[in-house]
């Protein structure tokens, strides 16, 4: 029996099909644990990952601010009534309210649903530069924070041995590519931790390290008033920033860094924080409707379709989908992709949900932005909500303020705490562990092999027949008699 038909043959309850596990479709499968009554509804989230990752801590990760496990948030941990399914979500046919499942091992399935939640989340948007995909990393994941941070630690540990010259100054340089708030705060983030790592390494100096920022527009952080971005440009200065704005990436092939301004910057770490895109994957490969710019269509109630029209059991919440804002202040009239609006919407499109399937009415997500803040480094941060604007330690308390609370469970609250209050007293842990990528390396380097195969040996020559050697030499003489006794003649 398939698993479309198990599916369909016990079905006796609604199902509800989450894709994707980050924000939105986390929190989502959270509420409705909490909203739906016993046997309402089964519930189905299904992610390539068994954790959500908490991305605006990823630049105090890179930093090394914060340990990696504990910006992630186990699915099967803080799920206990969810179904939750390691594996892809490849197509969605919701004619026929089937989804595509396919794991990384085994062969893929048809999954039947009555209600889909599609949360699939965005990925870095990259343009076709190149040597860009080939040596940029990005800052959507846990495991990209993780390399920056090793890939800094290993870097210093090698210049270290170097005299001064252009590959020391390649090791020791850094850029990051988007002046938006992820850029700035990784940037002002991994600014900090190399300024930190000096008094560790007396052979380099502040000056042998180079950070530069490039940001294609006239100024950056579009997300706070222009005065406040002006501060923060000033203050990133005075840390030894080198920020090119107006500038574009034009190559970065072999770590070279090619700016349209004609400059080239020789570097072993390219962070690529220059725009994010609908996860394609699920969106190219669903028939639900999509705008202009890839995202899934969405109504303000978190329904798939348009004011006019439903998609009947289809559901949208995240930086996948386009959902209008109602405030009136979004980019192009729909809520601009951040986790804010992604934690709102779920929670509202969980109780939406539960409503429609008590043939209620759903309500429409409207959002008055709280403001913004991004932490700078330690003790200095900035935080803008409408007019008022905090800079320094304020805003940096505000920060973590902020998202400390927003830390999903006590038990990752505390965990972050832990690593807040252990840095305070013990500074940060700074020990790369690259190594880790390749943990096989000691064991491999000194693993006894089996000894390779002996060559062949030659045939052995024939044995020769003792009679056979006295005949022929029988032969040989009477031939010679014979010859001898022609000649005579």
């Amino acid at each position: 029996m398939t698993h479309t038909e198990t599916s369909t043959a016990t079905r006796a309850v609604p199902k509800i099909l989450i894709v994707g596990g980050g924000y939105a479709g986390f929190y989502t499968a959270w509420k409705l644990e909490k909203h739906l009554r016993k046997g309402e509804a089964e519930v189905t989230i299904v992610d390539p990952l068994p954790y959500m990752t908490y991305q605006p801590f990823l630049p105090e990760v890179a930093a090394g601010e914060i340990e990696a496990r504990h910006v992630i948030v186990g699915l099967r941990r803080h799920l206990k009534k969810t179904r939750v399914v390691t594996a892809k979500v490849t197509g969605i046919d919701h004619a026929t309210r089937t989804a595509t499942i396919t794991p990384a091992e085994g062969d893929a399935w048809q999954e039947s649903y009555d209600q889909i939640v599609v949360t699939a989340g965005a990925v870095s948007r990259t343009f076709p530069i190149p040597g860009i995909a080939e040596n940029a990393i990005g800052l959507k994941t846990i495991e990209e924070a993780v390399a920056v941070r090793d890939r800094i630690l290993t870097n210093f540990d090698r210049a270290a041995n170097l005299p001064a010259g252009p590959e020391r100054d390649r090791l020791l340089t850094v850029v990051v590519v988007g002046g938006g708030f992820a850029g700035i705060e990784v940037f002002a983030e991994t600014r900090a931790l190399a300024s930190s790592l000096l008094k560790d390494y007396p052979q380099l100096r502040f000056e042998d390290t180079h950070f530069h920022l490039v940001e294609a527009m006239g100024r950056i952080m579009p997300e706070v008033s222009l005065k406040t971005s002006e501060w923060v440009l000033k203050d990133l200065a005075k840390r030894g920033a080198n920020v090119h704005l107006d500038t574009q990436v034009t190559g970065a092939v072999d770590g070279n860094v090619e700016l349209s301004t004609g400059e080239v910057i020789p570097t072993d770490l390219i962070i690529w924080t220059a725009g994010v895109m609908a996860n394609p994957t699920v969106v190219r490969g669903s028939d639900l409707p999509v705008e202009e710019r890839g995202r899934i269509r969405t109504r303000a109630d978190l329904r798939v379709g348009t004011a006019d029209e439903v998609v009947e059991g289809a559901w949208a919440a995240g930086d996948v989908s386009a959902v209008p804002d109602l405030t009136g202040k979004g980019v192009g009239g729909y809520c601009v992709p951040n986790a804010q609006h992604a934690v709102r919407q779920a929670k509202l499109l969980a109780k939406n949900l539960v409503a429609v399937l008590r043939d209620e009415l759903p309500r429409e997500y409207i959002h008055h932005n709280l403001g913004a803040v991004a932490g700078l480094g330690l003790y200095n941060g900035v935080f803008q909500s409408r007019n008022i604007a905090l800079k320094g330690f304020i805003a940096w308390c505000a920060h973590r303020g902020y998202h400390g609370l927003a830390m999903p469970s006590w038990e990752r609250k505390w965990r972050v705490i832990g690593d807040w209050w252990h840095n305070f007293w013990l500074r940060r842990d700074n020990v790369s562990l690259q190594t880790v990528q390749n943990p096989r390396y000691v064991f491999e380097e000194f693993a006894s092999r089996p000894r390779p195969a002996a060559p062949a040996a030659a045939p052995a020559a024939p044995a020769i027949d003792p009679k056979s050697v006295a005949a022929d030499k029988t032969g040989s003489t009477e031939a010679k008699v014979e010859e001898k006794a022609t000649a005579a003649s």
